[in-house]
């Protein structure tokens, strides 16, 4: 499982705490000012900033625009906490351990 070994043993930071962290605060903006750049109501900025929205496609485009990277950006961090968060979630890890790999499911071999 390669995919699985990426995944480091610490939680990654959050999408809202490095929103917050690495964009809000260094800028000096306000939740206020970042939700009128994105055309956006405060309460969505807010609930990005405190993890309570994911982020979906369009919001990573709006927030790469206002900050001049890429939606991969924003795309990527939330990827890698939700991940992070499923393979180390105890229910779904022993689900996940259930799963077969392709090499050990009877298959007809091409003829």
């Amino acid at each position: 499982m390669p995919v699985l070994k990426r995944v480091t043993k610490r939680k990654p930071d959050s999408t809202g705490t490095i929103l917050r962290e690495d964009f809000i605060e260094p800028y000096g903006l306000t939740q206020g000012q970042l939700a009128k750049a994105m055309g956006v109501t405060r309460t969505f900025v807010n609930e990005l900033v405190n993890d309570r929205r994911g982020i979906t496609i369009d919001t990573a485009i709006m927030l790469s625009r206002v900050f001049k990277n890429s939606p991969q950006f924003w795309l990527n961090i939330y990827i890698d906490n939700q991940l992070w968060e499923a393979i180390n979630n105890p229910k779904k890890k022993a689900k996940y351990k259930k799963v077969i790999s392709i090499d050990n499911i009877p298959h007809k071999s091409a003829a």
